[in-house]
């Protein structure tokens, strides 16, 4: 699933904002779960093509390595995994890995990697993941902030559940309400990338409006010779008591909430195991 908003920008994480699930079927409609469809940071090619730019070095992920091989995974769900950084990742340490993300753009960048014919994609949402099972599943670049309404949310949770093998562990990441990270967003200063193909590119983050527990913020980008894409996102922040009781509802243990260690203070990474009946 990603068009979701990820990693180190509000709407960017492998990622992971970062960005918002959706179904790219042909007249797919998505009414029944608000917030569940991705925005143009995804879905447009241009926009995917220079995601990884923005992105950066993805030392967020080491977290969720040493975390999979310490509980022994063989088998990587990685959902929203955008332009693949951790299915990749995992492929390369061995594991049998899939990626599934509503925005096919995404998926085309990931497929065309180093490795990426190793790993199994598809085009696909939360609340549809395909028939696969895995002993692992990831949201990394704070993907499960997309997932607006309540039910979204606990429609992603079991059907996440339904695809991991009995004790088999999910772990995901999320800003902390109180670190206010809207506040940084709203200051935050216009960057510039070089992207191979295209150039120079210009990313200005505006229209940042809080309304806790939502948060909306544009992205805007100045390509080469004038042309400018404006992507849109909205993202829900949930504190721990509202994520452990959903997790809890959909047949997950809290095993663990850690401190991200690239954003200390600002993000809990939790480790879940799903309850074996």
């Amino acid at each position: 699933m990603c068009g979701w908003p990820r990693s180190r920008s509000p709407c960017s994480s492998s990622g992971g904002s970062r960005r918002q699930v959706a179904d790219h079927r042909e007249g797919a409609h998505h009414d029944a779960h608000p917030g569940t469809h991705p925005d143009a940071h995804y879905a447009d090619e241009r926009l995917a093509r220079v995601y990884d730019a923005f992105e950066g070095p993805r030392d967020d992920l080491d977290l969720y390595m040493s975390i999979a091989q310490a509980v022994g995974a063989t088998s990587v769900l990685d959902v929203g995994c955008g332009t693949g950084a951790f299915a990749l990742f995992a492929q390369r340490a061995g594991m049998a890995a899939a990626g599934i993300d509503p925005a096919q753009a995404m998926l085309d960048v990931a497929r065309h990697k180093p490795g990426g014919e190793f790993v199994d994609w598809f085009c696909a949402d939360s609340l549809h993941p395909p028939p696969v099972s895995a002993d692992f599943a990831t949201m990394t670049g704070n993907v499960a902030q997309v997932f607006l309404t309540d039910d979204a949310w606990a429609a992603t949770l079991n059907a996440l559940a339904q695809r991991l093998v009995p004790g088999g562990h999910l772990v995901f990441e999320t800003r902390r309400p109180e670190a206010r990270a809207w506040e940084a967003w709203a200051r935050a200063e216009p960057v510039e990338h070089h992207v191979p193909g295209i150039g120079r590119v210009r990313e200005t983050r505006t229209d940042v409006v809080a309304h806790p527990p939502l948060v909306s913020f544009a992205q805007v980008y100045a390509f080469p010779h004038g042309e400018e894409l404006r992507s849109e996102s909205t993202l829900r922040f949930r504190g721990r008591d509202e994520n452990r009781a959903a997790l809890g509802a959909a047949g997950f243990d809290v095993l663990e909430i850690r401190d991200a260690p690239d954003r200390p203070g600002a993000e809990d990474v939790y480790v879940c195991q799903k309850v074996i009946r």
